[in-house]
């Protein structure tokens, strides 16, 4: 039988309007680039003549194989820096468009131009692959799980009203905080490790010492129906007795001094449940702002000093159900980089925390994401235009792509990706670097799950997102390939709450055991 040939390609059809020229290639120039690091100058390879149009991550490809996140930045000459002005320029997109195109016209294709690289993750979390301890001791489903900012200590809060700390060298219990009469919902680590935060079904909330396993003195009554989220004032503000914000079910939040036990202020605006609050490190002279989310479909944003409201954010048209800041991993672990040294004072607590949010936020200021039963997102950049300015509450992306309600977002530990779990069983990548027309651009799915997934969580060198969901497994997802990287079958239910830290992943549920995974 003769072989058929495919018919011959359609040739596109104008309809009467003439067909259009072929848009002429721009000549891309090439230029001699010598990259040096950027803590000593010294030079990293030789000399390389590249074109000028090639994209960033494509430099990164050329300094490490094993995709190690670089920022690279071009220092300005002396003779053409302005006051008050920028003294490097940093390549968000490639050297033509930042550098060669650069407003000052310092740099031609004729120089030699000394890029200078800062690796962003210094060190690599390997895979969890394997159970090393399946714990077991809550009598009801686990609700929440949190780890300290160490990772030494792993908090469990469960519907049978108890929280327990877990010693996570040995793996095994280390004390049971009794007291709430009611689920415990959520727990908050103080990012110092001196104080546990615990909100329950009850309307109150509990302040621990993990040390001893005592409650600080009594509950912290005032929320009328049940605490749904804390957040502690960041470390940089306040490293001596950081406040306490917790979210209800009655539409408040309530903001606790930790010292005396008692109610600051109380945030009264939104008409129904607030699900989530967020306690960010920047705002009006970096003094600290909150976010909240609420079922009334708004996201509020207040200055933390005094509880005065300064915006409101009302684009999405379902209820606001999570939110997230590309700032939430230095907030959360303080002055506790992956060296694990432990500050002195708290003044030394202070100035490591700073360095670390400011490091974070010199690159990109602030963001927000927030998540909602309406199947969208939304990113954020509210105090990056100066107030002068008009429309700062306005999305800088809206985020589409779910199928279903969004469940959980989270960004990772150097706020260049945010992942979103959803009720349609996907994970999605969104990367929010860029300007304000590619920051929050979608990246990639990441399927596999076959059951709405609850949550997400990061490894700390930004390489690893772990879900846990409904179809029982804690999956680890490879963000080279966007594929399984690790499927971790083991739980008997719903997996319900997940977290990573340093090599260990350890997740909770339905079948009321902790279980922890690593390598």
């Amino acid at each position: 039988m003769a072989t058929l040939l495919p018919p011959p390609k359609r040739q596109k059809v104008y309809y009467g309007v003439p067909e259009p020229d072929p848009e002429p290639i721009q000549p891309s120039l090439n230029i001699i680039v010598q990259f040096v690091n950027e803590q000593d100058g010294a030079p990293i390879a030789p000399a390389v003549n590249l074109p000028a149009g090639v994209a960033r991550q494509t430099l990164e490809a050329l300094e490490d194989e094993d995709h190690v996140p670089f920022a690279f930045h071009v220092a300005l000459p002396e003779d053409a820096t302005k006051p008050n002005a920028p003294t490097r320029i940093v390549i968000s997109k490639s050297i033509q468009e930042d550098v060669l195109n650069h407003p000052s016209q310092a740099f031609s294709e004729e120089n030699i131009l000394i890029i200078r690289c800062a690796p962003q993750s210094v060190f690599k979390v390997r895979p969890a692959t394997r159970c090393s301890s399946t714990l077991s001791g809550h009598s009801s489903p686990i609700l929440c799980a949190s780890f300290s900012p160490t990772g030494a200590l792993l908090a469990t809060g469960s519907g049978d009203t108890h929280v327990r700390l877990w010693d996570l060298n040995t793996e095994t219990p280390s004390h049971t905080l009794v007291g709430h009469t009611g689920w415990v919902l959520c727990v908050e680590w103080d990012p110092i490790e001196r104080k546990l935060a615990t909100g329950g079904h009850d309307g109150h909330v509990r302040l621990w010492d993990p040390k001893s396993g005592k409650s600080i003195g009594d509950a912290m009554k005032g929320h009328s129906k049940w605490v749904t989220s804390l957040a502690w004032e960041p470390v940089h503000i306040n490293p001596t007795a950081s406040r306490l914000a917790s979210s209800s079910k009655d539409g408040t939040v309530r903001v606790w001094s930790t010292a005396t036990r008692r109610l600051e202020y109380a945030l009264g605006g939104h008409t129904a449940s607030v699900n989530v609050v967020k306690w960010g490190g920047g705002g009006k002279g970096g003094k600290g702002v909150l976010y909240t989310a609420s079922s009334d479909c708004t996201v509020r944003v207040w200055d933390a000093q005094g509880g005065k409201q300064l915006m409101i954010l009302k684009d999405h048209a379902h209820w606001v159900t999570t939110l997230a800041l590309n700032t939430d991993f230095v907030l959360r672990t303080g002055p506790f980089d992956h060296t694990a040294k432990r500050p002195a004072t708290d003044e030394e607590a202070q100035t490591l925390a700073s360095k670390r949010y400011d490091a974070l936020v010199s690159r990109t200021p602030e963001l927000l994401i927030s998540g909602s039963d309406d199947h969208t997102l939304f990113l954020w950049s509210l105090f990056s235009v100066p107030e002068s300015e008009g429309g700062r509450s306005k999305p800088v992306n809206r985020l589409t792509g779910h199928q279903r309600q969004v469940s959980h977002v989270a960004f990772s530990p150097d706020g260049r990706w945010a992942a979103s779990a959803g009720w349609d069983s996907a994970v999605r990548l969104w990367d929010c670097t860029g300007g304000s027309g590619t920051m929050g651009k979608f990246v990639a799915t990441l399927r596999g799950h076959v059951g709405p997934v609850y949550r997400v969580a990061w490894s700390a060198d930004s390489r690893m997102v772990v879900s846990a969901s409904k179809d029982h497994t804690v999956k680890i997802w490879d963000l080279k390939t966007y594929k399984l990287k690790n499927d971790l079958p083991g739980h008997t239910d719903e997996v319900y709450c997940v977290d990573f830290v340093a090599d260990k992943v350890v997740s909770g549920g339905r079948d009321r055991t902790v279980k922890i995974w690593k390598n």
